[in-house]
């Protein structure tokens, strides 16, 4: 599916000479690998959220922070919009390319650059990957904790552009928690370091500002993280139960009980089958959902919660409960689990993945209400989700070359989301808001805040030229599609609507 720009909801966006801007930038920067070829710019026409496709204007790949800088000022004297890029695995649509601006991508920012064992410390690039940070650090028997399913591809400034959690989040915390520093360049080329390496920093705490916000305020050129102390013990629980609302339930039990796993993950029949069919895990397949526990730390301790943990599992009417035999067979479970996503690809033409949050309380009843969506649009839904933190990902199974299913799938996605709003959560937890979940902000935040937004992001931004058209909607698109109330008819802070 090709997506077209909503001029008519987000603001016009202008032309430019794209032969113009080409020679300006050679000449400016003629180091700078430019893209602008129709064919070398089709593999970037999307990031993961591939139903959406833009081909963008030109792609630019600099490899150093002086070309960062001096192409984010020549586009901000001229007013050509900007859409940062990583590696490209995000799934909302945030790395979506404009054609009429230019896409900048960070792939080329593949370095570590210093590894301080004694500090608990790493530096890199925005480029490094997810797990090569793990990799790099493993020989002095640390490790950086946040673990996207994506974690071998994915990088780390995409990582802090989307506040990327993983399966080990619950205990470990999403990115957010697991970064000192983050510098940054602004639109007018200012470079900005946000952080320290200290446990606290002077001023606001624009760490936490910039980690989430989808390339909408800076481009992240250099990003420190905390290395953690790999536990001295990991054990994994899986829990078999023949009706997926008991499961639900016992993850409620076991976070009340006082136990915070390592990794609490759930997954339903469906998602059972699939990875168990691809990844060969030894899932049980006729079971109606599945939980995999994980408890980590001192080897007394580790022995006491997975007791107490078994008990609770027990309790909440497992019908089978696994404890794994090894560390081969330990890494085979969360094998499964981390490849739910391609597994179900391989059962299904096309698939939607969503992303929300919601109270752990509130398991059960979602999870009825997903399922009478599913029957009510006609279309399978896999639930593979981050249990222990409430975070959902249900996979909408459906075939685009198939009339209306790509409709009814963003249909029951937008549902879903609306869903989570309405029990007192959120419509992401991880993977950001993007094009895709925009019309959702206009549930989730009403007009004073989504005015707020508006004004931070012209702090940083003032002519709306970083990633345009993502992440915070105009008051005119809540408006038209009905989803907020507006103040006396009248949208307030009208110099704000450009963006």
């Amino acid at each position: 599916m090709t997506y077209a720009y909503d001029e008519r909801l987000d603001g016009p966006l202008a032309d430019h000479d794209k032969a113009a801007i080409v020679r300006d930038l050679q000449a400016l920067l003629p180091d700078l690998q430019l893209l602008h070829a129709k064919e070398d710019l089709r593999p970037f026409e999307c990031d993961g959220l591939s139903a959406y496709r833009i081909t963008p204007m030109l792609v630019a790949l600099p490899g150093t922070i002086d070309e960062v800088q001096a192409l984010l000022q020549y586009a901000n004297a001229h007013r050509v919009p900007v859409v940062a890029r990583g590696a490209g695995t995000g799934l909302s649509g945030g790395a979506l390319p404009l054609d009429k601006g230019i896409l900048l991508v960070m792939s080329r920012f593949n370095r570590i650059l210093e590894i301080d064992a004694q500090a608990c410390i790493a530096r890199v690039q925005p480029g490094v990957r997810n797990l090569a940070i793990s990799q790099a650090a493993a020989p002095h028997g640390l490790y950086y904790a946040p673990d996207p399913s994506s974690q071998i591809a994915c990088s780390i400034g995409g990582n802090v552009a989307e506040n990327a959690g993983g399966v080990h989040c619950l205990k470990y915390g999403l990115t957010v928690h697991n970064i000192l520093r983050v510098e940054i360049v602004t639109i007018d080329g200012e470079r900005l370091t946000l952080g320290s390496e200290a446990l606290d920093a002077p001023g606001f705490d624009l760490l936490a500002l910039i980690t989430g916000s989808e390339g909408m305020l800076g481009v992240v050129v250099e990003v420190t993280v905390k290395l953690l102390t790999k536990p001295q013990s990991a054990k994994v629980l899986l829990a078999s139960f023949d009706d997926i609302e008991k499961a639900g339930d016992a993850v409620a039990q076991i976070i009340a009980a006082g136990v915070i796993p390592g990794g609490l993950e759930m997954m339903d029949n469906l998602a059972i089958r699939a990875a168990e069919d691809f990844i060969h895990a030894g899932y049980p397949v006729d079971a109606q959902a599945l939980l995999l526990c994980e408890v980590d730390g001192a080897e007394s301790d580790v022995a006491e919660d997975c007791a107490r943990v078994e008990a609770l599992l027990r309790t909440a009417g497992a019908t089978e409960i696994r404890l794994a035999a090894n560390e081969a067979e330990r890494q085979r479970f969360w094998a499964g689990r981390k490849n739910a996503f391609p597994a179900v690809g391989r059962i299904s033409p096309d698939y939607y993945c969503m992303d929300g949050t919601i109270p752990r309380r509130e398991l059960s009843r979602v999870l009825r209400g997903i399922a009478d969506l599913s029957a009510e649009y006609g279309l399978r839904v896999a639930n593979v989700f981050h249990a222990g933190d409430g975070n959902m990902h249900p996979l909408i199974l459906f075939d685009a070359n198939a009339a209306g299913e790509m409709d009814r799938a963003e249909a029951i996605g937008a549902r879903i989301l609306e869903l989570c709003v309405e029990v007192g959560g959120s419509i992401t937890g991880e993977h950001g808001v993007g094009r895709e979940k925009i019309n959702q902000m206009c549930a989730q935040f009403n007009s004073d805040e989504l005015t707020f937004f508006h004004a931070v992001k012209a702090a940083f931004d003032p002519s709306g030229l970083l990633n345009p058209g993502k992440n915070v909607p105009t008051l005119h698109r809540c408006a038209e599609f009905g989803a907020m109330h507006v103040h006396h008819g009248a949208l307030p802070h009208p110099e704000l609507e450009r963006f």
